[in-house]
C-alpha cells in the first residue's frame, strides 16, 4: 500500500469510528482500496484506540467551536460562477473548473480533497475569486475521464489513491502554468485533507512559482525538504481534534524553518479535520471563517 493509500484508508476507518460511515460501508471503501478483511478489522480498531487516547481533548475542546448558525459560508456571498476548461497536461488533457474575477489580484489554484472535483470544490475557486483572485479548481482524475466520470464518489477516491504522487505533482505544476497563463500577477496554491498534503508535496519538489501556499489538515511527507520553493509564504491549517495529521505538524514546522521560508501553522481550537468544507459533518463555522479570514490577510500580503 503506498502512503496516499495508507492516508485514504486510515481516513474512512477514522471516520467509521466516529460514526460517519457504517462498518459495512467502511469495509466496502476499504476493499476498493484493495485493503482485505482482516487487514481493515485490524486497522478500524488502531484507529478506534487512537480515538480513545484523544477522547479527553475532545470532551475539553467541545465547547470551543461554534455550532453551525445557518449562515453562508465564508466568502459565499461574493462567489462568482466557475466555467469549465481543459488544457493540455505532462500526460494528456487535464480538466478543471476556472472561475475568472473582474480585476485579478493574482490567481490560486485550488487541489480538491479525496473525492475529487466536486462542488463543494468548485464553490472555493467561485468565492476565491469573489475576493478577487482569479482560481483555477484542477480534476487530478482527469486521466480517468474525470470525477464526474465515477458514480459511487468511493470509487472515485479508490482511483485517486492509485495515483502515483509524482504524476499528481506534475499536474499541478501544470495547473499552476495554466493559472499563470490565465491572469496576471502572483499565484497561490491551496489544498484540503488529501489536496492539502499535495501541496507539502509541490513545496517539496520545488514550487518557486508559487508566491504562497495554504495546506488545509494536509499530511507532512517523510522527510521533507522545501528548500527549492523559494519565498514561498506557506499559511497551514490544522484543528484541534485532528490528531491524526496533526502528528505530521512538527516536520512541517522544522522544515520550513530549515528552508528559511516565511510561514505561519495554525491549529483551530475545538476543530477536527476537515472543518473547512460546510458540505462535511465536520464543518465548523468559527474555525471555517478564522482561516478565511487569515487566508484573505495573507493573500493580500504576498500574492496581491
Amino acid at each position: 500500500m503506498t502512503p496516499l493509500q495508507r492516508y485514504i484508508a486510515e481516513e474512512i476507518a477514522t471516520d467509521h469510528v466516529d460514526g460517519l460511515l457504517s462498518r459495512r460501508e467502511a469495509l466496502r471503501r476499504l476493499a476498493l482500496l484493495g485493503v482485505g478483511g482482516a487487514a481493515a478489522t485490524a486497522l478500524i480498531a488502531a484507529c478506534g484506540q487512537n480515538q480513545q487516547s484523544n477522547d479527553a481533548t475532545a470532551t475539553s475542546s467541545a465547547t470551543s467551536g461554534s455550532p453551525t448558525t445557518g449562515a453562508p459560508p465564508p466568502g459565499m456571498e461574493a462567489a462568482l460562477p466557475t466555467t469549465p476548461v481543459t488544457w493540455d497536461g505532462p500526460r494528456g488533457e487535464l480538466q478543471g473548473a476556472w472561475a475568472q474575477a473582474p480585476e485579478p489580484r493574482g490567481g490560486i489554484l485550488v487541489i480538491h480533497e479525496n473525492k475529487g472535483l466536486n462542488d463543494w470544490v468548485r464553490s472555493v475557486a467561485g468565492r476565491l475569486a469573489g475576493a478577487g483572485y482569479s482560481s483555477l479548481a484542477i480534476d487530478l482524475l482527469s486521466a480517468r475521464g474525470g470525477t464526474a466520470t465515477f458514480a459511487d464518489p468511493a470509487e472515485a477516491t479508490a482511483a485517486l489513491g492509485d495515483l502515483a504522487p509524482q504524476d499528481m505533482v506534475a499536474d499541478l505544476k501544470s495547473g499552476i502554468a495554466e493559472v499563470q497563463r490565465r491572469t496576471p500577477g502572483a499565484v497561490a496554491a491551496v489544498g484540503f485533507c488529501m489536496g492539502g498534503g499535495l501541496v507539502w508535496r509541490l513545496l517539496a519538489s520545488g514550487a518557486p512559482e508559487l508566491a504562497a501556499a495554504f495546506p488545509f489538515y494536509g499530511p507532512t511527507p517523510d522527510d521533507p525538504d522545501f528548500s527549492r520553493s523559494d519565498d514561498v509564504a506557506v499559511l497551514a491549517f490544522y484543528g484541534e481534534l485532528d490528531q491524526r495529521v496533526n502528528a505530521t505538524e512538527p516536520a512541517a514546522a522544522a522544515a520550513l524553518s530549515d528552508a528559511g521560508l516565511v510561514h505561519e501553522l495554525v491549529t483551530e481550537p475545538g476543530a477536527n479535520h476537515a472543518f473547512f468544507n460546510d458540505t462535511g459533518d465536520r464543518y465548523d463555522p468559527a474555525a471555517a471563517a478564522d482561516a478565511w479570514r487569515r487566508m484573505q490577510e495573507w493573500l493580500s500580503t504576498h500574492v496581491g
